[in-house]
């Protein structure tokens, strides 16, 4: 049951190389940094002799002392002790000379914490259970202690007992003692020691923390406000300490890196919380292929050995290539149904909407094959798959079935079979039981289209028992020449940087920063694994001139707000760029969880609250009168209804 552990503790002890760095020329020794590990002293500074999930029959006749909880109790004859590395079997005395311990053992409730002091012993001959690490021997108890007893559980410590996500987060240190919880805590904290390990060790990088406290960035996700003892003036919790390692390399730091704490102001997802860490990192006079080799190094090196081992370098594709092929820009290539352009096919068609589509501007008509779906998807799955076109994207999807007699066909699918069958079928490779799904439209428009609903199909078919992904695959993917600008949503006219304002320009395309800015390239690059991004950076803008042309000029943003990193930019600012993963979407990915909830170990949830301390919670109005702030209430009837007895409410 608790056999990852030991797989933990096997990868920290494997021997990595002795490192020798010599830092800068003018020191007159050489820092000497040795990485070599053994295993660790799981018992040192604490009360007890050994771990329960360590015993195993090489320690018969050793005298040993426990500490843990009481997960399982039989007939007042034996019970199982659990603590972070494992189970154990302990033997109730039942002697009259060891009533006390018998007492303590018998009556203390299930998860209570005790100590107990014994023999191993072997268990008696078919005894044995093979299943469990310890399975082969036993504790004969001489002492207990209770340590502290427990009250009824609001849930079994149970991996298999299903609970609410509220109440696992509400009872979260509770959730903490799942088995599930410490595989996924515990192989966090080992890839992030490696990660150390691999960026200072071996390479020489500067473990830097920077502010919490910082100030508005312009662009970009929103901010938590903090406010400050000045009237009016508040501080930002950073997004990412973005400006900071940029002034890092100003300051010759040369190599830097931080597990890094950032926030966003913005709606909770699986994959998102509203504080998170990433692992942060900046380097002078590098560039694009110098940052994905040291990041595939890096994964390399502290994956799990528990898993496939990394294979690198990682493929590469544009952000056209992306978007054409897969719909997005974070394409699962785990497995195929691949977007195809079947736009010349229908030069002469006479099939009016797909003539209407090949007529304006970006006019495309794009294909994608699902396969065997005649024999795993239903009528209600092809319905609920065309109105989430019209509804989502306000397109048409036309459902092709290859076989000439499927009823399931519309007379424009027929007339299209009849037409192009045999050239659809060469075209995508399709074979009899499969479906097309067909549409026309925009270019962009068609395509991420279909990149939701290849996504969707796949969940269908593997809900009925094909298997496309193999969870077991790691399928990483560099994304790189994004657009370095989108156009707004509210206002197509104006730009907003694509990632942030601070990404340097393709060089092929700086010509047309003054003329076509829409149509530059960026120095961007995204780590895509399984279909989710972990990973984003870029080649940053090191001149003053440049950067505020576009914060400035294109962008139309106020320069002021930024005026400290344009002053630092033009103070001999070298070439630099960087990278940030995601570590909480990272793990969540490696160990299989469904939400990063379950790779943090106090997240916050959905909504962005803190079940269990309740937070955000109130403040009185005499703490905020320091901060010059005082709270506006909602003029909803209920809500100032259920206000009024509140701390803060001002009649309060």
């Amino acid at each position: 049951m608790f056999c990852w552990l030991s797989r933990l503790y096997r990868g920290l002890s494997r021997p990595t190389r002795r490192t020798t760095q010599l830092i800068w020329g003018s020191f007159s020794r050489s820092l000497v940094l040795s990485s070599q590990r053994r295993i660790p002293e799981l018992s040192s500074f604490v009360a007890r002799t050994n771990t329960c999930g360590e015993l195993r029959s090489s320690y018969l006749g050793q005298e040993v002392t426990l500490c843990g909880w009481i997960q399982y109790r039989r007939q007042n004859t034996f019970l199982v002790l659990r603590d972070f590395h494992g189970l154990v079997q302990v033997i109730i005395p039942q002697d009259e000379s060891a009533a006390s311990v018998k007492k303590i053992l018998c009556e203390a409730p299930m998860e209570s914490v005790v100590q107990v002091s014994g023999t191993v012993i072997s268990r008696p001959p078919g005894q044995e259970n093979p299943k469990m690490p310890t399975g082969e021997i036993e504790i004969k108890v001489k002492t207990a202690k209770l340590l502290n007893s427990c009250k009824k559980l609001p849930f079994e410590i149970k991996d298999f007992v299903k609970k609410t996500e509220a109440l696992r987060l509400r009872y979260r240190y509770l959730d903490l003692r799942g088995v599930q919880m410490q595989y996924n805590l515990r192989l966090r904290s080992q890839m992030v020691m490696k990660m150390r390990e691999y960026l200072c060790n071996l390479h020489g990088f500067v473990d830097i923390e920077t502010p919490t406290l910082f100030k508005r960035t312009p662009g970009g996700a929103k901010e938590f406000v903090i406010p400050s003892r000045e009237p009016g003036k508040f501080y930002s919790l950073p997004q990412s300490p973005q400006q900071f390692k940029q002034l890092l390399m100003v300051g010759g730091l040369d190599r830097y890196f931080q597990v890094a704490r950032c926030y966003r102001d913005e709606g909770s997802r699986p994959d998102r919380q509203p504080e998170f860490t990433q692992i942060d990192i900046e380097m002078s006079f590098v560039e694009q292929t110098g940052i994905q080799s040291l990041i595939e190094g890096l994964l390399q090196y502290s994956w799990p050995s528990d898993k496939d081992p990394v294979v690198v370098p990682f493929p590469s594709m544009t952000f056209a290539e992306a978007l054409a092929s897969y719909g997005t820009d974070k394409p699962d290539t785990r497995f195929g149904m691949k977007i195809v352009d079947i736009s010349d096919m229908f030069r002469n068609t006479k099939v009016g909407f797909l003539q209407d589509a090949l007529s304006k501007p970006q006019g495309t008509i794009k294909a994608i094959c699902i396969p065997e779906g005649e024999k795993y998807l239903k009528r209600k799955d092809i319905e609920s798959i065309r109105k989430f076109a019209a509804d989502h994207f306000n397109q048409e999807v036309l459902p092709i079935f290859l076989k000439t007699n499927n009823n399931w066909n519309s007379p424009v699918a027929k007339f299209i079979m009849e037409e192009q069958g045999l050239g659809l079928i060469r075209l995508l490779e399709t074979q009899e039981e499969d479906v097309v799904l067909l549409t026309a439209g925009e270019h962009k428009k068609a395509c991420s289209l279909l990149g939701k609903l290849r996504l969707e199909c796949a969940d269908l078919l593997e809900a009925r028992g094909v298997v496309l992904r193999d969870p077991a695959l790691f399928s990483f993917l560099w994304v790189v020449d994004f657009p370095l600008f989108f156009p707004k949503e509210e206002n197509p006219e104006e730009l907003e940087a694509a990632h942030h304002p601070f990404t340097a320009p393709h060089p092929s395309d700086v010509h047309l920063l003054y003329t076509e800015p829409q149509k530059v390239r960026s120095q961007h690059y995204d780590l895509v694994l399984n279909g989710s991004e972990i990973g984003g950076g870029s080649i940053r803008i090191h001149d003053a001139e440049l950067q505020h042309y576009i914060l400035a000029t294109v962008l139309k943003e106020d320069v002021k707000l930024l005026s400290h990193l344009l002053q630092a930019l033009d103070y001999g600012a070298p070439p630099h760029g960087g990278i940030a993963i995601g570590l909480d979407r990272l793990m969540c990915l490696v160990t299989g969880a469904p939400s990063i909830r379950d790779v943090i170990a106090f997240p916050k949830s959905f909504q962005g609250h803190d079940l269990m301390s309740n937070a955000p919670d109130s403040i009185p109005p005499e703490e905020l009168k320091p901060y010059h702030i005082q709270v506006s209430w909602p003029t909803d009837s209920k809500t100032e209804k259920s206000s009024l007895n509140h701390p803060c409410h001002p009649e309060s």
